[in-house]
């Protein structure tokens, strides 16, 4: 099963070096629910969901590390579907992922270009308040979204982080 697994560029250098994950992972995945939810979607869309849930995930987690840079980063794995547990109906797309994902189970990063970092770094001042209903905070935070990840091979994630 596919997973999208938020990230910071910190957090990706040391999965690079440590070659897996903590146990267990939060990740983002096409669930059941998910698919009711946006039923009218193709696989495609339903995946461009998962990795866009995942990517804000990846900003809040910039909240947490204020050294880190101001760039989003999705990790896409390939993780056996009985170790990937859909968490609720409340965010259809969130997944916990019970086994360790390993560098070899990477398929694919995908990380802001470094013209993201201003938007980005607006985005995350305006998160709290775009989380209380603020129209003007929700506009800021759309901004950053509004860019798109960078597709990386995974053989080429060790240059992103040096």
């Amino acid at each position: 099963m596919r997973v999208y697994l938020p990230f910071t560029l910190p957090a990706l250098a040391k999965l690079l070096g440590e070659a897996q994950t903590a146990v267990p992972a939060r990740g983002y995945a096409v669930t059941p629910a998910l698919r009711e939810w946006y039923s009218s979607g193709d696989e495609e869309e339903l995946e461009y969901v998962a990795m866009t849930q995942a990517a804000r995930a990846s900003m809040r987690l910039l909240l947490d590390e204020p050294g880190a840079p101001p760039r989003r980063v999705v990790l896409a794995a390939e993780v056996p579907q009985d170790q990937v547990v859909a968490m609720g109906f409340d965010e259809p797309a969130v997944v916990a992922v019970g086994v360790p994902v390993r560098l070899a189970d990477l398929v694919s990063g995908h990380i802001d270009d470094p013209g993201a970092e201003t938007d980005v770094r607006a985005a995350m001042a305006a998160l709290p308040a775009a989380d209380g209903g603020d129209e003007d905070a929700k506009f800021t935070v759309d901004g950053a979204e509004g860019h798109e990840l960078m597709w990386y091979a995974t053989q080429e994630l060790w240059h992103v982080t040096g």
